[in-house]
């Protein structure tokens, strides 16, 4: 990347500050080009969803891999439960979607609850594993919640074998004017759902697969403890990718942590952060890490530069330890800050191989906490800083009474904020929609076919806040 008129500022910039220069480019499509991260992960798009425990969780693991994508599970996480979702989303189809199943004297009690953990808001109704019928939202307006799903559900359905193509079973819903169809392999028995919109994404997203061909999944762990033992414990589970996490990250206990992790003889990627300077990227690569995660204080849950006065504008936090880490033959993940797919373009402009989003992905469908309404009638979901009192008092549940309320004196991040769902784009697949065409477009006004051409090829200037909000569309008229 450089910077036009190889003009570099005295001062440091958010992703805010800055706009990508169109350069001559020979890409015909956003289509051409290739959205893979190079940094050992494994990812088809550079796209990784925050260890946060609002935000990750086992559907977020399953879908974001389907797509490409790689979602971190949170430190606080006990290891029973982390294997345990490990082991699930490894089984899960690299193609067809887990469906929420009911049987038919479930009641549409039931369904309500359970329908909007897909953004698809259905459930394939089974009989002895075989799909008798399909319950949706709809179905249950107006309807006695003590009412049987036998009774709501609608039968008129397609079904798709498990060997389709595609192309073919959107061609099968396109022209039966289904909106989704449960997909059946030996017997009839249900082995997955394929929605139109999930058919058409299976043409353009490759999933993120391990040697197995099994779906992706990373799991974050802290610098405390036994950090070998658990490094260990996490790879032995299948984790694809660690990532040794403390909001300090250039500090001796990270450096002790990386130092034990190496130690195993573990051959999964190392993440290590976050760090925010080219000293930082130095001293954790020398320890033992391949990749840096660099952001301390943009996130949209985290107070840290508010109430430390400790951070750095990201866009040069970025920039710099991303040019530190190629000097090792390294890579770095933006962690935070990105509010529009446009941060996403410029933080991988800028050198990152991946960029890191939690707030953004908390209010989808896919992110684990239950779907509230507000006053208004707007959906959302709660979301949470990992340094908020609410984190600290899950991650210290075991200690004792005084060491509870003594390390809940010292707390920075937001612990309840309500993160509405877009009702454009309510699921987190909708989100990648967005974000992966807004690369795709920038990587095609830059003439970069993949992303390590992007990052050599980008030219980036310094605006003022006016130039900003030229950019912002407007809703409405003047």
């Amino acid at each position: 990347m450089q910077f036009l008129h190889d003009n570099t500022p005295s001062h440091d910039l958010t992703y805010d500050d800055v706009f990508m220069v169109p350069r001559r480019s020979g890409v015909a499509s956003r289509y051409d080009v290739d959205l893979a991260a190079a940094d050992g992960t494994g990812t088809t798009i550079p796209l990784v969803v925050a260890n946060m425990t609002a935000v990750a969780g086992r559907r977020m693991a399953e879908t974001m891999a389907r797509r490409g994508g790689l979602a971190v599970l949170p430190q606080d996480i006990p290891l029973e439960i982390v294997e345990d979702v490990v082991t699930w989303v490894k089984g899960r189809h690299p193609v067809f979607e887990t469906p929420i199943t009911l049987e038919p004297h479930q009641t549409v009690s039931d369904a309500i609850a359970l329908l909007p953990k897909r953004a698809h808001l259905a459930a394939v109704v089974v009989e002895d594993g075989k799909p008798v019928g399909i319950v949706t939202e709809a179905d249950c307006l107006g309807v006695d919640r003590f009412s049987q799903v036998g009774d709501v559900m609608t039968t008129d359905m397609v079904t798709l074998n498990d060997d389709v193509d595609p192309r073919a079973a959107f061609d099968v819903l396109a022209s039966t004017r289904h909106r989704l169809a449960p997909v059946v392999g030996t017997g009839g028995q249900l082995v997955g759902l394929l929605t139109r919109t999930g058919a058409l994404r299976s043409t353009i997203y490759a999933p993120a697969l391990d040697a197995d061909g099994r779906l992706r999944v990373a799991a974050a762990l802290g610098v405390n403890g036994d950090v070998g033992a658990k490094a260990e414990r996490l790879a032995a589970m299948g984790v694809d990718t660690l990532v040794v996490d403390t909001a300090h990250g250039h500090q001796e206990r990270m450096i002790d942590a990386l130092r034990a992790v190496r130690s195993t003889g573990i051959t999964v990627p190392v993440v290590a952060g976050n760090v925010v300077s080219a000293e930082g990227v130095h001293d954790l690569v020398e320890a033992g890490a391949d990749i840096l995660k660099v952001g301390v204080g943009p996130g949209a849950m985290c107070t840290t530069r508010m109430m430390t006065g400790v951070g750095r504008p990201q866009f040069s936090a970025v920039l710099e330890c991303a040019a530190a880490a190629r000097e090792h033959g390294k890579h770095v993940w933006a962690d935070g800050g990105v509010r529009h797919p446009r941060d996403v373009a410029l933080a991988l402009a800028a050198g990152a191989s991946q960029v890191m989003i939690g707030s953004w992905f908390a209010g989808t469908y896919e992110s684990p906490g239950d779907l509230q309404r507000s006053a208004d009638g707007r959906a959302y979901k709660e979301s949470f800083g990992m340094a908020s009192a609410r984190a600290v008092a899950n991650r210290t549940a075991a200690d004792d009474a005084f060491e509870r309320a003594r390390k809940g004196l010292y707390e920075e991040g937001i612990s309840s904020s309500r993160m509405f769902l877009d009702p454009d784009r309510p699921g987190v697949e909708d989100l990648l929609d967005e974000i992966c065409s807004g690369v795709r477009s920038a990587a095609t006004y830059a003439g970069a076919h993949d992303l390590a051409e992007f990052a050599d090829r980008a030219v980036v200037g310094v605006q003022s806040a006016a130039g900003y909000a030229e950019g912002r569309p407007l809703p409405a008229g003047w």
